[in-house]
């Protein structure tokens, strides 16, 4: 299972929100490319970067910070946060993005989502942020009457890199992962299933790899200290050893 520390930008910040609440913000650092370099040291290979601000307009702000980070590590970086039309995809893929992550456009026009994953091929990654198993669009600010399942299945077969899968109602919370529906997902679906949302412990860690998750991002539990980054890696490995 792979580990993907992630850094969320906002005014070109390293922040963190809690269930994707704007208003319950906590800045961690000001320099986003000293955090980057904190993961490659630790041993990370990847790196998911949310773009709070592009998510909220439906296109990327943040861009200076982005192309700052990608320059400085050499990690696979993804991105996700107002990528809603082609001409982001060209432009993001161009600064040294290795995937990109769409959401809200690939349930509005899926249609779209479907033709540009074909032009894109394993570049893209579908993502799914759920309130209840419904899908959430907009930065999370609208829900859809749309399952998770049921969004993530009008695609399969197409080039997706991945699916990255948030619950939001453990994003941010420190709770603990709903390990569950992330099994269930992933059990579900031909296709490398990421788990984002909750992970608090290094048992957090284990109890996905061990429900088959491809991957999971990890970010409050990083910047509060609850766990090494570095052990979080370790532990991903031994269960793909197994």
């Amino acid at each position: 299972m792979q580990i993907w520390p992630a850094i969320d930008l906002r005014g070109g910040k390293c922040v963190r929100l809690r269930q994707g609440d704007y208003a319950q913000e906590t800045v961690f650092n000001d320099d986003p490319v000293s955090v980057a370099k904190e993961f490659a040291a630790a041993g990370a290979k990847h790196l998911h970067i949310v773009d709070l601000d592009g998510a909220r307009e439906g296109l990327p702000v943040n861009l200076p910070s982005v192309q700052d980070i990608v320059n400085a590590v050499d990690m696979e970086c993804e991105l996700g946060g107002g990528v809603r039309d082609e001409q982001a995809i060209i432009e993001l893929l161009g600064f040294g993005i290795d995937r990109l992550v769409v959401g809200t456009s690939a349930i509005k026009q899926p249609d779209w989502f479907r033709d540009t994953c074909r032009k894109f091929p394993n570049k893209l990654v579908l993502g799914i942020d759920a309130r209840d198993g419904m899908v959430a669009t907009d930065g999370w600010l609208e829900t859809s009457s749309v399952s998770a399942l049921e969004l993530a299945r009008q695609f399969e077969g197409e080039p997706i890199a991945a699916l990255v899968y948030t619950d939001i109602a453990t994003d941010g919370m420190m709770a603990g992962p709903n390990v569950r529906a992330m099994r269930d997902m992933q059990a579900a679906l031909d296709l490398p299933v990421v788990a984002s949302g909750g992970v608090t412990t290094l048992d957090d860690v284990r109890d996905l790899a061990q429900a088959g998750l491809s991957g999971a991002i990890v970010g409050r539990a990083l910047y509060e200290g609850a766990f090494q980054l570095s052990d979080a890696i370790q532990i991903a490995q031994e269960a793909a050893d197994k």
